[in-house]
Formats: structure tokens, sequence, C-alpha cells
């Protein structure tokens, strides 16, 4: 059974600094530190820190006074960051610096004069941090059909910003029919996914073309690992996601059609490198066969950390 890895793949940039920030936060002030949501969208992440002394919450009331708290890559609302104060927390951001972007972007056609779309997924804490960046109303848009459906004239002035993890393909096809109704309307293009959003969904497209079944290796309520199996999905190729080696089914990896299948293996931006090997290694027991990195984009980015984190030189 040959195994093919998609290149990139796992941990960006925006998730290793996340990690790092708390991990920084526990080695200067020690256990408990307190985290507002997942800090990322990976149980091994989340459980692996929890191990540690680090406390997740989804409310502010849980933090004691005066505790060290983090927000999560995902970034929070400005109500957020006001209670914090309030309630005298010492809050580090880790908000990732691309989803940053997207915040200020908002908070310009705002100000701008601009009624506000956002392209994204209701209830997801990136688009409920971002929404709440902004002291005005914004419209969500999920789909296609949901354009349709806004209650705004066509000349008015609209502007939109997107989710950074959301499919390259769908956000275009939202953003074409925004165009269509709203000539005026402005926004990014899809320049508002990030980076490495935009890199592992061209990987997984081109990995697709070359096996008979992909494995996304990642959480089961991280957006970007979701796209990276509907990708390759609409590559015509099964896919599915599994958080780990124990959710392979053996069903997925046989073919009376084919004596030996290929696999495709890739793994979402939350996703340690640490899990999708020991998909490879499971694989390799049941039927031994090469392991093959797959050419791709050399990913360099690197985001500093907050200045209260860094030791001072000399």
């Amino acid at each position: 059974m040959p195994v093919l890895l998609a290149q990139p793949r796992g941990f960006c940039a925006g998730v290793t600094r996340a990690i790092e920030i708390v991990e920084r936060v526990l080695e200067q002030h020690g256990a408990p530190v307190y985290v507002f949501h997942e800090i990322v969208h990976n149980q091994w992440v989340v459980n692996d820190l929890r191990s540690r002394g680090v406390v997740f919450v989804d409310a502010l009331d849980a933090v004691p006074e005066g505790a060290q708290l983090v927000f999560s890559a995902h970034g929070v609302a400005t109500r957020v960051v006001d209670q914090a104060q309030r309630l005298g927390l010492h809050a580090v951001d880790a908000t990732c610096p691309l989803v940053s972007k997207v915040h200020q972007q908002a908070q310009r056609f705002v100000r701008q004069g601009h009624t506000l779309l956002m392209i994204g997924h209701a209830g997801h804490e990136e688009v409920v941090g971002t929404m709440g960046q902004v002291d005005a109303p914004v419209h969500l848009v999920s789909r296609v059909e949901d354009v349709q459906a806004l209650p705004l004239p066509a000349d008015a002035p609209l502007a939109y910003v997107t989710q950074t993890t959301l499919s390259l393909d769908d956000t275009r096809d939202i953003i074409a029919a925004l165009h269509a109704r709203y000539p005026r309307i402005v926004g990014p293009e899809v320049d508002g996914i990030c980076y490495a959003t935009q890199n592992r969904q061209v990987a997984v497209r081109a990995l697709a073309a070359q096996v008979d079944v992909v494995l996304v290796v990642g959480a089961r309520n991280s957006s970007n690992s979701n796209r990276l199996r509907e990708v390759a999905g609409h590559a015509g190729v099964p896919a599915h996601l599994v958080q780990d080696a124990s959710d392979i089914r053996s069903e997925w990896l046989t073919s009376p059609a084919l004596q030996t299948l290929r696999v495709g293996i890739t793994s979402g931006a939350s996703t340690p490198e640490l899990l999708v090997q020991q998909v490879v290694s499971a694989l390799r027991q049941r039927h031994a066969g090469p392991v093959v990195q797959l050419p791709g984009v050399q990913e360099r980015a690197h985001f500093r950390l907050p200045a209260e984190l860094v030791a001072p030189v000399g």
C-alpha cells in the first residue's frame, strides 16, 4: 500500500505561535493558566496543555480575579477583551496575526461607512470574534444561496471580509455572487483566506489526483481540516477525516477493483505531525509499502510573539 504525504501539511505559523504563547505563559507564571476557548482546534493539543496546568474556559466568569489568561488563535470580540480588563485578568492575545488583519479590515470598512458582510460559518469562534470587532450590524453569508436572501438594496455601500479557513472554491463562488448582485461591493477577494489554508488546499488537490483515497488528519471541529476533506472529495476520490490512527476503518482501504490502494495523507493546520506519523505507522502495519512525501510549497512564515513574553536581550 503506497502512502503519499501532502506537502505542506500540519501546523501553520499562527498555530505554532499560539501554542508557544501558552507554553511561555506557563513557564513565566506557572499553572494554572486559563485559555478562552480551545487555543487551537485539536483535542490532542488541548489535552497535552491541560495535563500541564492549562484550564480551558468558555466564559470569563470561570476565571479567578488576577489570573493569567490567553485568548485563542481564533480571536475574540472586543467585549471579551473589555470584560477581561474589568475582571482584572492578565490577558495575552494569541490571535493569529492573519485573523487580526481581518479584524482590521472589518473595522476599516465600517469606519468608511460600509455595511459589513462576513463570509464564514455560523458559530465558528473566528467568525464570532470578527463580527464582534465592530460596533455595527454584520450580515453573515455562509453559502451562495445566502446572497439572494440579504435584505440590502443593490446600491447599498457594502464591504465583505472572510473567515481565514474557508474553501477557496466555495469562497470564490460566494464572492462572485456578491459582485453579481452588488456591483459596488468591495472586499479582499480570496486574499482573506490565509496562506496556509490556500497552500494545504492546493496540495491536497494535487494529492487527490495521485491516490485512491485520502485521509485528512484533524479534529472534527477544525474548519480547515474539514475543508481539506471537502476539497479532496470534490477532486473525485473518497476522503475521510480522522482524529488519529484509531479512527481508520478497514473498509476505506479495500477495493475489489484494485489489488493495491494508493493512500494519500494530509493534515489540518492545527494537527501535530506526531498524529500524522501514527496514522502512517498504522497503515504500514496493515500493508507494508513505500511512504513518499510529495513536493510542495516550503512555508517559512514566522510570527513574532507578544513583546511581554520575549526575554530582553543581554
